[in-house]
């Protein structure tokens, strides 16, 4: 038999107990019984309408003094209006099951535990947030997601508030108890279960990132905004700053770029473990707003939402879009990999085949640019390489009255048209070698000098060999594709000299697979799907960006990934200090290559003129102007499907531009009636520039 002590003890034991809320779905039902809104609910509770809705899916639990009021208003709606079956004075607390017996301070909200929070070693759960409006999106399709690495159980990045609150993936919300900086470094890598594994097994694992808010940046002891005549992708925080003292004290480091709108903080590998946190300060423009679009304006759970999903779909953003873009190539194509010494034994790093290697790699004279330190070092004067993006507009002496007379200009865009030059390109891997008088051979990547004046192009078409479409006087350089296409179209090339590689491989085919499927299921999920027709088509790309912003913001991230990361390329020196012949930092990069640059524009534009040859020779029509990957044609209607040529079956005739979600395929950009087409051409007006868009160049990136 018990005695009085033990029976005393179990008796204090209840009375302790935590007071326990009814499951979770009972509270909705109760809550709905009532006919309160979530929302009406919230207001109530002084919360936001996310918190009411994680309370009711068991993604997150109140907390004091908020709990005891929740708890004392669902114990009335629970006397009211009572389960079926149930004693109408059943209590609501009696239905409840048994609660874990673990603090509240040691749980945390998990997608994989739906009814009730998982136990954790992390922070607590905390309410995320998110605008009400979001719950009317439509059924986003999930793409299939690989098994959740079990050492990064809460994804890839979080996105902190000033509450404390940090948003990560699938809603989970986690408490960040950090109040510095340095604090924030040791939750993120030691508690926060962030992070996301190698994209390649020879890779390395993403590091965490963590986005700070205005409020949390502030918390944190950081200035809201940065301030300064400069461009403020150049400002960073000053050495004698308190929070860069108190980083470097820590015994942190950060890189060369500082302490800006995306710092990395870092210490000296311990082994194979990396201790590196990024971090992204949205009021300091982390997020740009042509590669995000509207995304810094966003609630934090809705950046979190639309951040990692780039980052299951691309990779963990690491700084700009151009940034990411550049940082994937070497995630899918890791410059080493492990070999065995012969002489040790042991493991060690090795080249790894198919890679741009370790050790940065000087262009040819040609391929450089003219501030390089191979062009000033050696005095060259032989010229350059020019394969740019189109930027061209007949001229109106070469329009007809019939073109003069249709009522519309319908812009055609190319989806991802560099992404799909990208695809099976083969480019060159090792350094320039230097040959006079060589015979032309397209299957070698490289720069050629060779007269093209030669080669005769329909007037009313732009020559396929100058950015500008006008036709070539003299020898000049051109990539591989460019001299190609000559030959293909004909003609006869004898190159005068070349810079060639001996070692080629297709070195962006698994950066052109990764984003081709991002960009292909982001825009499913938008409800643009490769099984619609062509006037579903077009009808779904008008509403496409209203389906989902957050969705929306992702794909146009995922296309500034693509132009980024080519131009990053050849990066340009930036700075007012920089002085001709110089060394600038990107130059240390292995993949700062102009050449490959170069073959990805050449081979894109090569593909447009090919399809513009092909429509007039179906359709008799021919372009009024070209502007990167953005196509202009006059029609008698205001529809693509107006003038693009279809076999009697109804199916689009290949090779002409065609309709589709593909990249490389073409969707409508924009229409305009011609009534301007002759007066507003004479003054020098472009009708590509007017079509939303639509870029002149690709962009280099920060």
């Amino acid at each position: 038999m018990a005695s009085e002590e033990e029976l005393f003890a179990s008796v204090d034991a209840l009375l302790n107990e935590e007071r326990r809320l009814p499951p979770p779905a009972e509270r909705a039902r109760l809550r709905e019984a009532a006919g309160i809104t979530q929302a009406r609910l919230a207001t109530a509770l002084k919360t936001t309408t996310q918190s009411v809705k994680n309370w009711e899916n068991g993604r997150s639990e109140p907390k004091s003094p908020r709990l005891d009021a929740y708890q004392r208003l669902l114990n009335g709606w629970a006397a009211k209006y009572p389960a079926p079956g149930a004693a109408p004075t059943a209590s609501a607390a009696a239905s409840a099951p048994a609660a874990s017996t673990e603090p509240a301070a040691s749980r945390v909200e998990t997608a994989d535990a739906p009814q009730a929070p998982a136990v954790a070693a992390a922070a607590p759960a905390r309410p995320a947030i998110r605008p009400a409006a979001t719950s009317r999106r439509p059924a986003i399709k999930k793409a299939a997601q690989p098994a959740a690495d079990p050492r990064f159980p809460h994804g890839p990045l979080a996105v902190l508030d000033g509450d404390g609150c940090a948003y990560g993936m699938d809603g989970i919300v986690l408490d960040c108890p950090a109040s510095t900086v340095v604090e924030l470094v040791e939750w993120t890598l030691h508690e926060s279960g962030l992070g996301a594994p190698r994209l390649h097994r020879n890779g390395k694992d993403s590091d965490p990132l963590i986005v700070l808010t205005a409020a949390a940046a502030v918390k944190l002891g950081l200035p809201e905004r940065l301030e300064g005549h400069e461009q403020r992708r150049f400002l960073r925080l000053p050495e004698d700053h308190p929070v860069v003292k108190q980083v470097v004290k820590a015994k942190w480091r950060l890189t060369q770029r500082g302490f800006g709108p995306w710092a990395r903080i870092y210490r000296k590998a311990q082994g194979r473990e990396r201790q590196c946190v990024q971090l992204a300060i949205l009021s300091w423009d982390a997020l740009d707003e042509r590669s995000w679009p509207g995304v810094a304006e966003m609630e934090p759970a809705d950046i979190a939402r639309v951040l990692c999903i780039y980052a299951q779909r691309v990779i963990t953003p690491r700084g700009s879009t151009a940034v990411s873009g550049l940082e994937l190539m070497t995630a899918l194509r890791p410059p080493t990999r492990a070999v065995r010494d012969e002489a040790s034994g042991n493991w060690v790093p090795g080249h790894n085949p198919g890679s741009l290697g370790t050790e940065p790699m000087d262009p040819a004279p040609p391929e450089a640019t003219p501030e390089h330190p191979v062009v000033v070092n050696c005095g060259w004067t032989g010229g350059f390489l020019n394969e740019e993006a189109y930027q061209w507009v007949r001229p109106v002496d070469r329009l007809t009255d019939e073109e003069c007379t249709l009522p519309f200009a319908v812009g055609l865009d190319l989806n991802t048209a560099f992404l799909a030059a990208a695809a099976r390109l083969v480019v060159g891997l090792s350094a320039p070698d230097h040959f006079v008088g060589p015979k032309f051979n397209p299957k070698i990547p490289g720069s050629w000098l060779v007269d093209l004046s030669h080669v005769e192009v329909d007037p009313r078409l732009p020559s396929p060999f100058t950015p500008d479409g006008t036709r070539p006087t003299e020898p000049a350089w051109y990539q591989t594709h460019t001299v190609a296409y000559a030959q293909e179209l004909g003609y006869n090339v004898q190159p005068i000299e070349a810079y060639l590689r001996r070692e080629t491989g297709a070195y962006l085919d698994p950066w052109h697979d990764r984003l081709k499927t991002a960009y292909v299921d982001t825009l499913a999920d938008l409800g643009v799907t490769k099984d619609l027709s062509d006037a579903e088509f077009l009808a779904a790309m008008e509403r496409h960006k209203e389906a989902d912003p957050a969705m929306a913001a992702v794909l146009a991230a995922i296309k500034a990934t693509v132009k980024g990361g080519i131009g990053k390329l050849r990066e340009r020196p930036q700075g007012k200090k920089y002085k001709e012949g110089e060394r600038w930092p990107a130059l240390q990069r292995p993949t700062w290559r102009p050449d490959i640059r170069a073959a990805v524009i050449s081979k894109a534009r090569v593909n447009m003129h090919r399809k513009l040859r092909n429509m007039a020779t179906m359709t008799g029509l021919y372009p009024l102007a070209v502007l990167s990957d953005c196509v202009v044609y006059p029609s008698p209607g205001a529809s693509p499907l107006d003038f693009l040529p279809y076999a009697a079956s109804g199916k689009p005739q290949p090779g002409a531009f065609r309709l589709g979600p593909t990249p490389g395929l073409a969707k409508l950009e924009g229409v305009q009636t011609m009534l301007w087409a002759v007066d507003l051409m004479e003054q020098g007006y472009n009708p590509a520039r007017h079509i939303k868009g639509g870029d002149a160049v690709l962009d280099e990136g920060e």
